[in-house]
């Protein structure tokens, strides 16, 4: 490579020009000489101009002018005003680190110089580089060493920060202080200075700024921050004076932290500066700082610089350690150091990640916060870190909308109803419904279908499944004697399922809680009658007390001590509690007892009182001065007495009261009140009481207390019990509960709200998903969240941070048992053969997985058996080669046919075909052919048993492919081989003796001309061998083959056909001895014979079978066990002997009759084959004289069969008897059909086509012998021909095909078969057949055509398999269902063409009705939803009416096709449309009648047909009144009195049978009048007063009420009784009561506070003070116990000037979006002072609603015509490459686009 070089020096310059084209050119590969091996980096792939030779730059120059347009940008609009190009791609940057350049250029389009430079430059790779990198320049340096200087190799290193040309290339030699300038420029990317971003370009020094950008003069601030303001650090200065001593040599100056700049110590004095640092990972260092020069001290640069009366520090940064800068002690004098940094502020606010949205769906909203971040740690850290430094500056939050898509439907419920039963177990229920909560919060219901990808909430719970309280009975007491007979006392409690005492339990259940008791220690009292009770020490001390009494054993009343005085002088009244009580003496215990246990008169609980005199005086109360003053008033009381004077109101208004006598002192004379001290109260008459109102109270609303609440927070619920009560006697407490509806007014609330506040944040546990692990311990999760349960009682799902409770856990081990026994498949191995049907296999192991999760191998008896098929299974590969063709494309190939054929009567001579099995008679000449292809007839040659055959006078081999056997002997029996070159194929040939059995083969002699007969085999042998055979392996045609078989070909099926030898029912000239018919064998013509068509074709003498047929049979045989063997086989082979038989039959009259149409074997060429039992065989038949001699007796019509001549298709005239096939060529002048048929009397003839009897005419002509000429045939004569010989006794048909030119031809008919009553149905293909299930359909499809035609069936247009098919081409469908029905296409096909016809079956369902009626009865819900209604049936339904109603009859049937309905009335046919009573509905199976009345009555009946049959339903109308009829008397309203009635209850009746009253709602009811009752005296009962007011309101009062003997009489008049009536009938009432026991409490309060509470409207304010509840004592109580009274409110408005404050907005922002939904603007909205309007805090204007900061706006549709942006932020979108999120690829579609 030459290169002309300027005049510089070439030992300069050669070396850099030499290594930078190599690169450039070499991509990077190893340049230089090879004594050097200098090895240039990449980095030096940059050309730069100046250094090549002007002509290299012009060719540089011209190939960029001549390279592709494409790769050239698009001028600019600047370049098209100059003669500039565009400028071209930006080359590969320089460096790959460390920051390099790149160029790009551009071509000048004028032939004159253009104005400009034509390369420009930018920076790259503005990434450090590794240090092992090493300095850019000293790269340069030393690519210089491998290239000798002046002769002398040298090191260079390079010479930085020249001051005159720092873009050139000076390097010094080591060692020396030798400095050449190796190259006048650095590469491009060289950095200026070593302490500056300014680079080297074109040997030009470039500014380059922070920002690494050409040109640029951005620069760090002190803090390093490229551009930066400074706030991310702050200056540090300061001055340190030493104050060191003898015992204190060292000390600290300053401690300057990591990250810190620009550090600059100054040390004056004589005093020494030394260093000790920390990294962040805690390694510590030490630096002495005993030279001048410059260090690196943990990866910083230190300088530092020593004179000797000062110390210079300096330390660029950023420090990346702690360095604490110390002073040692090194004079007498003080040192002073002066300090100056930056230092960085490493607690930095950084905001935070947007929060989650506050709605999921429906649109909400989320927000940013700010974060105090440590960058030292890189962790977050508390504020006030953050807070320290007053330049931080917290960033305030952001906000953006979020989840807007709409909310999917869900599931809600109502608050659970009321538990149904209080304990023991009840339900209660809900209603769910499925809902939609739009963006606005409104809810609404909707389909439930939309909530269905949840499941739905349960409606049904259980509740209250606690047991019931129960009676709980505690130990018995000793018993309380000592002796003989006593009493033993126990405490009986009732417990709640917590183990509580409580109440709710039944007082009919209750153990008794005393019984008697015998202590077997007899008393020795005789004279006391009464035990001796055992009575404590202190029992007797306490009986002599005055009225005292103590708890003893035995229950008694036990008064408490007399309450004070109720006044302080004069006659009070005290109180007391008396209770009964008993002593349990076994745990020393005092028991409350019921009042009713104690025995005797309970103790008085009220007594007076006469605290003394009230004038002032001091004397004691003595009764007998009492006395004597009461008795010194004889002449007072005259004038004044007590007198009675009316009643006082009723004690209650219903129910039963009391009026009680009001008793008034009265002054005799004036009749006047007096005061009642006037009156001498010994003589106050005693209190008299009276009923009154004992009328029952009306219903009313019983309410029982609120139930706790169900949820403390959130929103729980309350309940309560209300039920609707009857008071009917409150004397003796009797109430009745009524049902809801006897209460007239509205039913108060039984459920209410309840903590309706918001509930602290709290874990929520979803359900448990299902283990990951049925057993052998497995997994379960769930999903823990932290949510808060609302008031409006949803949930807020929050950040986990905001619940400070442990987290539940959120998975847990489950299934921990042991795995059953299993077992562990392999995978399957490769199919066992290559092609065709193979079995794969596969291994298996028993092992148990472990509850621990382990698994291992156990003993295969432990798992279950194995099936056969997990174990083995087949396999199909592709298709083999099949066995009778050839493998390559030019071997030969052996046409066979797989038959087996039986001749059952003597014939001369039969012709087969290679393939088969053949049982013949003796003496039957046999004609063996072997079709071959791709092989030359001639040489084919024969072999029998293995042994070569050659033509004799017995057996002749032909040329041409067959060979004769000239009548059978028994020596010709055995295996015929034909071979056509590797091609083989057997015939195996046995004799039928005269005795039906099968002739044995000779032994030894094969030449002898006979042999005698010897024994077969046995049944069973034969059948034990069969299996060998049973696939027919002999037949292969494999050269194996060749050899003798060992075993007697075909044996396998000798027991089969003995079989069926021995089967009866033959005709009887079958098998007939074949040596007697041989003296009487009749001329017979063969088909060698000259005149072919004088032969008479018989009834078939050979019956065939597929050999398959006989495989499969031998198949089942062998599947039988043993011992069923030969009974199955007999059994199998009768069925196969009715078949042949079934056919043979059918046949006996004409062979040819079913199968027409079909090409006979004599009439086509020779090597078709034709199936069924008419097959390829050739046969000629005994002659008929064809003339019936008049002696003979009668006969019905026989057509004879003749064989006829092949027809060659070029024959101008055609000549054929029935049963051929005619083609008709184009050179067919006549056509000639003869028929003969013979009868007695003789049968006419006459002729047909396709079904419809022949017109004769000028071209078709009957003949004299009745045959049927056409002349000059033509497409429209193609048809079947049929011939019809009919006489009295019967008839006789066969057909003909005349086809045009051998095409196919199909017999069809157009006729519709309907079929409802015959088992089997046959028809010919082309009709419609309509038939029942179950009937067995046979589709004949009649074919001709030459070549024979193939035919083909189809169903619904796919091929049937053939087991459908019958022998002659007809299709069978046995036991037909409707999954039969469809369409069935006959396709015939050969060489000439197809025909295909169809036929459609339809199965039909006669009219039935349904095993199911649910559909109709849902139908008639449908249709008549609460209507009465009734489905008819065969045997007749009713119903019963009543006038008016409306009624609808169901028709439920079935049937295909549908049957149509009819409705009859008493037998006659109901118009609809003429009557508008009558209405049908739901096609007909709906009758519905309506305003029903008495001649509506009557049977009703539906007649449903179709083509199949009919069925009539019936059904009965009845109309019937319902009534009200008197029933009986109900129960007395009253037991006594005078008003007690009894009221007559009404029933509904129907025909005198009691129904549902609401069949009678509407009716007119009977007048009845009530009758009296029980007016009799009622016994003496207790009539008790209302209570008094309590003596105390608090503190523990008592009241009072009369207790008084009454008896009502039967008048109605109340009269005063004795006690002692009252007391025999019940025990006297209490007429004393404790009452108002609670503390006496008040609430008291402290003085208002100041008037600082919240704002709550302009000016206004809260003040508060402190209510608390105590007693009147001053004792502290819970509020609880003060709630009954009025408490006095702890708050109350007040003036603040502080509250004098507004909300203030400002104007909204743009619009985010222009169109869509997804635009929104923003306002800035404060609270501000109204005096001052300066901002203050918010919450003080929150007694005002906030306007909103933030709102939708622009909500348009975007139009799709254009793709532009929708929002203002979709530059920030970009740059965070959020375009490949759907919502903002959208919304910034231009943006997005174009990234």
């Amino acid at each position: 490579m030459a290169l002309a070089v300027g005049s510089r020096s070439r030992g300069s310059l050669a070396p850099i020009l030499s290594g930078t084209l190599c690169l450039f050119i070499l991509a990077g590969q190893v340049c230089g000489d090879q004594s050097q091996g200098a090895v240039f980096l990449r980095e030096f792939t940059l050309i730069r101009r100046e250094s090549l030779h002007d002509d290299f730059l012009s060719d540089l120059l011209n190939s960029h002018k001549i390279e592709d347009a494409s790769s050239r940008t698009a001028r600019s609009e600047e370049d098209r005003d100059t003669l500039w190009d565009a400028w071209g791609p930006w080359s590969e940057c320089s460096r790959t680190c460390g920051g390099g350049a790149s160029y790009s250029l551009r071509r000048c389009l004028s032939s004159k110089s253009c104005e400009g430079r034509n390369i420009r430059y930018r920076t790259c790779s503005n990434v450090d580089c590794p240090p092992e990198a090493g300095d850019f320049r000293a790269q340069q340096c030393s690519a210089h060493n491998d290239v000798k200087y002046h002769g002398q190799f040298y090191e260079w290193l390079p010479v930085s920060n020249d001051p005159d040309n720092p873009c050139s290339l000076k390097c010094q030699a080591k060692g020396t202080s030798l400095v050449v300038e190796l190259a006048p420029k650095v590469l491009d990317g060289t950095r200026c200075y070593t302490e500056s971003l300014d680079m080297c370009i074109s040997g030009l020094c470039q500014i380059v700024g922070c920002d690494h950008q050409l040109g640029s003069t951005v620069k760090e601030d002190n803090c390093g921050v490229c551009n930066g303001d400074g706030s991310t650090c702050r200056l540090v200065r300061g001055q340190y004076k030493s104050q060191l001593s003898a015992t204190k040599l060292d000390d600290t100056v300053v401690a300057i932290p990591y990250g810190s700049r620009h550090v600059r110590l100054v040390l004056k004095g004589p005093d020494h500066l030394y260093l000790e640092t920390k990294t962040l990972q805690g390694t510590k260092g030490e630096n002495s700082l005993s030279t001048t020069g410059t260090f690196l001290v943990d990866n910083s640069s230190v300088d530092f610089q020593k004179f000797p009366d000062k110390e210079i520090l300096r330390m660029a940064g950023p420090l990346t350690a702690d360095f604490i800068v110390k002073v040692h002690n090194a004079g007498a004098a003080d040192s002073t150091v002066q300090f100056i940094f930056y230092q960085p502020i490493i607690h930095r606010w950084r905001e935070t990640d947007f929060f989650p949205c506050s709605a999921t769906c429906g649109g909400g909203y989320q927000l940013t916060s700010a974060e105090c971040y440590d960058l030292r740690s890189s962790r977050v850290v508390a504020d006030q870190y953050c807070h320290y430094y007053p330049e931080n500056v917290k960033p305030k939050p952001k906000l953006q909308e979020c989840n807007l898509d709409p909310c999917p439907a869900r599931w809600e419920g109502t608050p659970w109803t009321a538990c149904s039963s209080s304990c023991g177990g009840g339900i209660q229920s809900r209603t769910v419904s499925c809902v939609e909560e739009d963006i606005q919060g409104h809810v609404s219901s909707v389909e439930e279908w939309k909530c269905m990808y949840t499941p739905k909430m349960p409606i049904v719970q259980p509740c209250n499944i606690f047991d019931c309280p129960k009676w709980l009975a505690q130990e018995w007491s000793p018993c309380t004697v000592t002796c003989g007979q006593g009493l033993r006392y126990r405490v009986v409690l009732c417990i709640d399922h917590r183990g509580m005492h409580t109440g709710g339990c039944s007082p009919k259940t209750k153990p008794h809680i005393k019984e008697e008791c015998i202590i077997p220690t007899p008393c020795y009292k005789p004279k006391e009658k009464l035990p001796v009770e055992a009575k404590l020490p202190w029992h007797k001390q306490a009986q002599e007390l005055e009225e005292g009494a103590v708890v003893s054993e035995e229950p008694s009343f036990i008064p408490e001590a007399w309450s004070a005085c109720t006044v302080t002088c004069g006659v009070g009244t005290q109180v007391r509690m008396v209770k009964c009580q008993v002593l349990l003496s076994f745990s020393q215990s005092v028991a409350d007892l019921p009042v009713d246990e104690c025995e005797g008169p309970k103790p008085v609980s009220q007594r007076a009182c006469y605290a003394g005199p009230c004038n002032g005086e001091i004397s004691e109360y003595n009764p007998e001065e009492t006395d004597l003053l009461y008795g010194g008033l004889q002449d007072f009381d005259e004038l004044y007495d007590w007198e009675y004077e009316g009643f006082t109101e009723c004690s209650e208004s219903c129910g039963g009261g009391v009026q009680e006598a009001v008793v008034s002192c009265l002054n005799k004379q004036t009749r006047e009140t007096a005061d009642e001290s006037l009156c001498v109260t010994s003589r106050r008459p005693p209190k008299l009481l009276k009923s009154c109102n004992l009328d029952p109270c009306p219903s009313r609303w019983e309410i029982g207390k609120w139930s706790p609440c169900s949820l403390t927070c959130g929103v729980g619920l309350q309940t309560r019990d209300v039920f609707c009560s009857h008071l009917l006697s409150r004397e003796m407490n009797e109430t009745v509960v009524l049902a809801d509806e006897l209460c007239h007014r509205p039913k108060p609330a039984v459920v209410q709200a309840c903590n309706r506040f918001n509930c602290p944040p709290a874990w929520y546990p979803a359900e448990w998903q299902q283990c990951s692990r049925t057993c052998g311990g497995g997994i379960q999760k769930r999903d823990v969240l932290c949510k808060q349960r609302m008031a409006d009682g949803s949930f807020l799902e929050l950040p986990e941070t905001f619940c400070s409770a442990p987290r539940l856990a959120s998975q847990q081990a489950c299934r921990n048992e042991d795995c059953p026994h299993e077992w562990l498949l392999s995978e399957w191995t490769q199919c066992s053969t290559s092609c065709g049907e193979g079995t794969q296999t596969r291994s298996a192991i028993c092992r148990k997985i472990l509850k621990s999760g382990e698994s291992v191998i156990v003993n295969s008896s432990l798992c279950p058996p194995l099936p056969f098929s997990s174990s083995i299974q087949p396999c199909m590969l592709a298709a083999c080669a099949r066995p009778g063709r050839p493998s390559q494309k030019h071997s030969p190939h052996i046409t066979a046919v797989r038959k087996i054929y039986i001749q059952t009567r003597k014939q001369r001579k039969l012709h087969f075909v290679v393939g088969g099995f053949a049982y013949l008679l003796p003496k039957t000449s046999v004609v063996l052919r072997c079709p071959t292809r791709r092989f030359r007839k001639p040489l084919i040659t024969w072999e029998k048993d293995g042994r070569h055959l050659t033509s004799s006078a017995h057996i002749t081999v032909a040329p041409f492919g067959y060979l004769k056997i000239h009548r059978l002997k028994p020596s010709d029996t055995g295996t015929y081989t034909c071979s056509a070159g590797p091609a083989q194929e057997h015939f195996v040939i046995k004799l039928i003796g005269g005795n039906r059995k099968l002739l044995a083969r000779p032994l030894g002699l094969r030449g002898e001309e006979e042999a005698s007969p010897v024994r077969k085999n046995s049944p069973n042998e034969a059948l034990r061998t069969q299996e060998k055979h049973q696939n027919g392996i002999f037949f292969n045609g494999s050269k194996a083959e060749k050899r003798a078989p060992a075993v007697d070909p075909g044996s396998h099926y000798d027991e089969i056909i003995s079989r069926l030898l021995e089967q009866r029912g033959w005709p009887g000239e079958l098998f007939t001895s074949w040596e007697a018919q041989d003296s009487t064998e009749r001329n017979i013509s063969s088909e060698e014979d000259q005149n072919p068509e004088q032969a008479l074709l018989h009834l078939p003498f050979t019956m065939v079978t597929e050999q398959q047929r006989l495989d499969d049979l031998l198949r089942n045989i062998s599947q039988q066990p043993e011992e069923l063997q030969d009974l199955y086989s007999k059994h199998l082979v009768a069925q196969l002997a009715r078949e042949i038989f079934r056919t043979h039959l059918e046949h006996q009259d004409s062979l040819l009759k079913s199968t027409e149409g079909r090409v006979h074997p004599v009439a086509i060429p020779p090597h078709k084959h034709v199936s069924g039992f008419s097959s390829s065989l050739r046969v000629s038949s005994p002659s008929s004289s064809g003339e019936v001699r008049s002696g003979q007796p009668h006969r019905k019509p026989v057509i004879l069969r003749k064989i006829s001549a092949a027809q060659q298709l070029s024959a101008s005239e055609v000549v054929t008897h029935l049963g051929q096939t005619v083609a008709l060529a184009s050179g067919t002048l006549s056509v000639l059909l003869h028929c003969e048929a013979v009868g007695n009397p003789k049968p006419t003839i006459t002729w047909a086509r396709n079904g419809e009897e022949v017109q004769y005419g000028d071209r078709i002509l009957l003949q004299p012998d009745d045959s049927l000429q056409i002349l000059a045939p033509v497409e429209a004569d193609v048809g079947f021909y049929t011939c019809n010989a009919t006489n009295a006794l019967g008839s006789d048909s066969v057909s003909i095909a005349v086809t045009l030119a051998g095409k196919p031809l199909v017999k069809t008919s157009r006729m519709a078969v309907t079929n409802t009553d015959l088992s089997a149905v046959t028809v010919d293909v082309g009709s419609v057949i309509k038939t029942i299930q179950g009937v067995n359909v046979t589709i004949s499809c009649q074919v001709a055509g030459v070549p024979e035609v193939e035919v083909t069936w189809f169903r619904n247009k796919s091929k049937l398999a053939p087991l459908y098919h019958l022998h002659d081409g007809s299709l069978s469908i046995t036991n037909v269902s409707f999954s039969d029905q469809g369409l069935y296409s006959c396709r015939a096909v050969n060489l000439h063409g197809e025909v295909t016809e169809n036929t459609h079956l339809v199965v039909l369902d006669p009219p039935h009705p349904p095993s199911q009626v649910e559909d109709m009865k849902a139908l008639l819900s449908a249709n008549g939803p609460n209507l009465p209604s009734v489905l008819t049936s065969p045997l007749g339904t009713q119903l019963v009416l009543s006038p008016g109603n409306t009624a609808i009859l169901g028709c439920p049937v079935q049937g295909h096709p549908m049957p149509n309905i009819t409705w009859f009335r008493d037998h006659q046919p109901i118009a609809t449309s003429a009557d508008p009573t009558y209405r049908l509905l739901a096609a007909g199976q709906i009758l519905q009648i309506t305003n029903i009345s008495g001649g509506s009555e009557g049977e009703f009946s539906c007649l449903a047909q179709n083509e199949a049959g009919m069925l009539t339903q019936k059904a009965s109308l009845v109309i019937q009144e319902y009534w009200w009829s008197v029933d009986r008397l109900v129960g007395c309203s009253a037991s006594c009195g005078n008003k007690g009635v009894q009221q007559l209850q009404l029933k509904c009746v129907l025909n005198n049978t009691e129904v549902n009253p609401s069949y009678c709602a509407g009716k007119a009811k009977p007048t009845v009048q009530p009758v009296a009752c029980n007016r009799r005296d009622c016994p003496s009962r207790w009539m008790v007063t209302s209570w008094s007011s309590c003596t105390r309101s608090c503190g523990g009062g008592v009241q009072t009420r009369r207790v008084t003997c009454q008896k009502l009489k039967a008048t109605g008049v109340s009269v005063p009784m004795s006690n002692e009536m009252c007391s025999q009938l019940a025990k006297r009432p209490v007429d004393t009561q404790a009452c108002n026991q609670q503390l006496c409490v008040e609430w008291a309060f402290s003085s208002w506070g100041q008037c600082n509470g919240p704002c709550i409207g302009p000016r206004l304010a809260v003040q508060h003070r402190q209510v608390f509840c105590q007693t009147r004592d001053g004792i502290s109580l819970p509020f609880e116990n003060c709630s009954a009274l009025p408490r006095p409110v702890s708050t109350q408005n007040c003036w603040a000037e502080a509250c004098g404050v507004h909300w203030r907005v400002s104007l909204w922002t743009l619009c985010t979006a222009t169109c869509g939904n997804y635009g929104f603007q923003s306002r800035r909205v404060e609270c501000v002072h109204i005096r001052t309007n300066k901002p203050v805090p918010e919450h003080l204007c929150s007694w005002r609603p906030r306007p909103a900061n933030w709102q939708r706006c622009n909500v348009t549709p975007c139009e799709n015509m254009e793709c532009r942006d929708t929002t203002r932020y979709c530059e920030k979108v970009k740059q965070l490459k959020l375009c490949q999120l759907t919502q903002f690829k959208s919304r910034c579609c231009g943006t997005c686009g174009k990234a």
